[in-house]
């Protein structure tokens, strides 16, 4: 014990008086007030004091106690009073009443209870360990017996005032503390203390742990040795770890991802226990926990989210929605989430509302306020989260959305209606435009006809596009031409099932059919693969039609048509050639015929003509080499095979045949053998091959020669390149053949041809050459001057010439003088002889020469030869 505990047993016992005052004498029937002085209240007696066995007089019982100071001790209904319950010294006063008492003075009295200050009792010991953090003075009393009033103060050793609750982190020893409870004179005037002395033990430190919340699908990857003691503070070494994921008391590390992926999300908790010191029984060993939370990632993908319901724009005022969302391929945990989503439109927003996944499907109220109008509404949902998850992940929710619809009633407002012409018994087109208040998609209608043709309550479907739809009128409610109207008296749309009623109408034009019985087809005889004309009569006052026709017999066909241009009732047309794939007799049966005017068409019975498809002759059979030689000027009719039959042409596909003057040249012709129907075969091919020997070439100088060794056509042949096959003529045309041994004559020209050995062509172009016989070398020959002559007519030795000088010098000139220098005669090549008569002086009379001697001088103008001089005799 300690000294101040020792001290206080050392306090003499106080005794209590009771004294006990009438206050009058008076017959009260709540009795007389009384006094009590209580100076030891620690005693047990004082649980219970019977208040109205205090009062004075005599008191009537069955009345009412009031606490006139509420210090918490009287039980109002009985009148007892627990002193030990009240808190503090002091005085206290409590309220006896008797309410309705006949004759009573006085309904109240008051008993007076004086309570003495008491400071406690401190415990034999007070230890503590200082993890408490903090340590509560009171609790340093003994709790065997009254503990102190609650009034009083606390100081330290060193007088300082202290709260009743100290901290005691980081302490250690032992600590006095002295309590004090303020005096009551009625007892004592010396204020009562008492002292407890407080031991603090110093308890082991475990350090604080942490939490982490850490996303165990995505979020571990930093995690995989994580050192657990950097997840504490303030701890000591030497402790032992236990959890999941570690192999000893002294592993500190641990494998997050591989702890969330063997047991999957949760709590991990990882204790650190640091032991007591075995002298300290009074702190418990310590232990830290670091709380792991481990979350999975929920991923929404592929969840599908269906709000109920769509609806039509007049059921907006009662319409109630709900949402549901039905999980993806991952499967949803069941239990309470918080699902976020938005919802698009002019009175849309962003709400988060609590919803039970339940087997995978939750389902949710949506707010009616949301949809107030005509559209189309997105909800989407942006996150959804368990209620009991920490959000360490972010869970996956994409593309989760629904489109809600509202759809308007459907409207024909300014809408079109325009029926399309028919025909009788024909079904009718019906277009529907300007319906702009429609959206895309099918609907019914339901429309009457009236007028020409009656009905009621007809239904069509119908499918609109930008506004604009066509239906069909039965051919059946078509019977009678004329003018029907049609009334769409209600419209449906089949996607949102919105019906509407209307009002909008519309005439039908029903026209006639056209009459048949005068129609009339001819068909006439045609070759193999050409188109067959058909003549169509009887067409009355049609201006354009369409006839439908089918072929039979030799050739048949699916069925045909063909739009006809009709004049006068009349119209032409031709059956196309890949109809006629046979010859022989084919028949052409009209089915239809249509007025392209008004569409209306009308079957034909019994419309129908025969004609006959001709065979086309075999392709004829030829020699496909003809060869001709160009100089020939062969043509069209030096061809084989030859007739009237045949013909030629430059192509396969030409239509025109070559004229029989037609020149024939190296090319391919086609020959074609028309029959008596007048068809014409395909074409054979030939390859005219027209040769041509090339015209000789004359060698160089090969057209000069010298007239005194008498050359020959044979030595103008060695002249060419084709010495050997050369042939001559004298003249271009109708000339005569020249035998190799024909003497050539000077300035006479010749023609040469070639002949081909291998063609057996001669050549169409010639070689034309003119013959010199001057080039003559005087030093080969001898060169004689006569020295006279007899110009008597008897043709022997009449004229002087010099023989052979027109080949030695053939730019030779010849003068001839009298003996008195006069010029008798100028000669030259071509005037080569004197015939000695004087032809260059006058005054010689006649001009004959007399007998006599003449001289000479002859310019031969070659070779710088220098003239020569002589005389000559001239004797008749």
């Amino acid at each position: 014990m300690t000294k101040n505990y020792v001290k206080f047993l050392q306090i003499p016992l106080i005794f209590v008086f009771l004294l006990v005052l009438p206050s009058g004498i008076h017959a009260q029937c709540a009795g007389d007030d009384a006094q009590k002085v209580i100076c030891d209240i620690y005693n047990p007696v004082y649980k219970s004091i019977s208040l109205f066995s205090l009062l004075g007089g005599t008191p009537t019982p069955g009345g009412t106690w009031t606490d006139d100071d509420n210090s918490k001790g009287l039980n109002t209904a009985t009148g007892e009073l627990n002193g030990q319950l009240i808190r503090s010294g002091g005085v206290y006063h409590y309220t006896y009443t008797v309410a309705n008492a006949a004759g009573c003075i006085d309904d109240k009295a008051t008993v007076t209870i004086t309570i003495g200050a008491y400071a406690g009792v401190p415990a034999p010991f007070a230890t503590v360990c200082s993890s408490k953090k903090t340590f509560n003075l009171f609790t340093a009393f003994n709790s065997t017996v009254m503990g102190p009033h609650s009034n009083g103060t606390w100081t330290d050793s060193a007088g300082r005032a202290v709260g009743a609750s100290i901290p005691i982190t980081g302490l250690e020893g032992s600590f006095q503390f002295t309590y004090t409870v303020p005096a009551v004179i009625a007892c004592s005037p010396v204020a009562p203390t008492s002292t407890v002395t407080v031991t603090i033990f110093r308890a082991p430190q475990a350090g604080e742990g942490q939490e982490l919340v850490l996303c165990g699908t995505t979020g571990l990857a930093g995690y995989t040795d994580l050192d657990l003691q950097t997840v504490l503070t303030k701890e000591e070494s030497g402790g032992e770890w236990r959890g999941v994921g570690l192999t000893s008391l002294q592993d500190n590390t641990v494998n997050l991802q591989e702890v969330f992926d063997t047991n999957g999300p949760g709590t991990y908790n990882y204790t650190y226990t640091v032991l007591a010191y075995p002298s300290n029984t009074i702190c418990p060993d310590e232990t830290s926990v670091i709380s792991i939370v481990l979350e999975k990632q929920l991923d929404f993908t592929g969840a599908k989210l269906i709000v109920e319901s769509d609806i039509c724009e007049d059921k907006i005022i009662t319409a109630v929605y709900s949402a549901k969302i039905t999980q993806g391929l991952q499967v949803i945990p069941d239990g309470e989430y918080e699902i976020t989503f938005a919802v698009s439109g002019p009175n849309g927003g962003v709400e988060t509302i609590k919803a039970n996944f339940v087997n995978g499907e939750v389902t949710f109220p949506v707010k009616s306020s949301y949809f107030r109008q005509v559209g189309i509404f997105r909800m989407t949902v942006t996150n959804i989260i368990s209620t009991i998850s920490r959000k360490a992940c972010a869970n996956i929710v994409t593309d989760l959305f629904y489109d809600l619809k509202i759809n308007p009633l459907p409207r024909l407002d300014d809408a079109i209606l325009t029926p399309n012409p028919t025909c009788q018994n024909k079904e009718a087109a019906v277009d529907l435009s300007n319906a702009e208040q429609l959206a895309d998609g099918p609907y019914t209608i339901i429309y009457n006809l009236s007028g020409g043709n009656k009905a009621t309550g007809q239904t069509a479907n119908i499918i609109v596009t930008g506004g604009t739809a066509n239906f069909k009128i039965p051919a059946g409610l078509n019977i009678k031409s004329g003018v029907s109207k049609i009334t769409i008296i209600r419209i449906t749309n089949m996607t949102t099932g919105c019906t509407n009623g209307v009002n909008l109408q519309g005439d039908l034009i029903i026209n006639p059919l056209p009459a048949a019985i005068t129609i009339k087809v001819l068909a006439n005889d045609k070759c193999f693969n050409e188109p067959v004309p058909v003549a169509v009569s009887g067409l009355g006052n049609l201006t354009a039609a369409t006839l439908s026709y089918m072929l039979s017999d030799s050739n048949s066909s699916t069925l045909q048509t063909v739009v006809l241009n009709v004049v006068n009732g009349n119209a032409d047309f031709f059956i196309p050639v890949n109809l006629l794939a046979n010859t022989g007799t084919t028949v052409i049966s009209a089915s239809n015929l249509m007025n392209n005017t008004t569409l209306c068409d009308v079957s034909l019975n019994n419309v129908s003509d025969g004609f006959f498809v001709n065979p086309i002759p075999s392709a004829p059979t030829v020699n496909n080499l003809q060869t001709f030689c160009k100089v020939d000027g062969a043509t069209i009719t030096n061809l084989t095979p030859r007739g009237s039959q045949y013909k030629w042409y430059v192509s396969q596909t030409a239509a025109t045949p070559l004229a029989d003057t037609y020149v024939l040249k190296t090319e391919n012709l086609y020959v074609r053998e028309t029959s008596s129907a007048n068809c014409t075969s395909a074409p054979t091919a030939v390859s005219i091959v027209v040769n041509d020997t090339p015209a000789p070439v004359l060698n160089s100088g090969g057209a000069d020669f010298c007239g005194l060794k008498n050359p020959t056509i044979s030595d103008l042949s060695k002249a060419t390149n084709v010495s050997s096959t050369v042939t001559w003529y004298d003249a271009k045309e109708n000339g005569n053949l020249l035998k190799s041994t024909t003497l050539l004559v000077h300035n006479a020209v010749y023609y040469g041809y070639d002949l081909s050995t291998i063609t057996d062509c001669i050549s169409d172009n010639y070689l034309e050459v003119a013959v010199s016989l001057k080039d003559c070398d005087a030093s080969e020959f001898d060169f004689f001057i006569p020295d006279g002559f007899s110009p008597n007519g008897d043709n022997v030795n009449d004229t002087f010439r010099i023989p052979d000088i027109e080949f030695l010098y053939p730019d030779y000139s010849l003068e001839i003088f009298n003996r008195y220098g006069n010029v008798m005669f100028k000669g030259n090549i071509n005037k080569p002889n004197w015939d000695g008569r004087n032809s260059e002086s006058a005054g010689f009379g006649d001009g004959i020469a007399a007998n006599g001697v003449y001289f000479y001088i002859i310019n031969f103008n070659k070779d710088n030869k220098p003239p020569k001089q002589g005389r000559l005799y001239l004797n008749r």
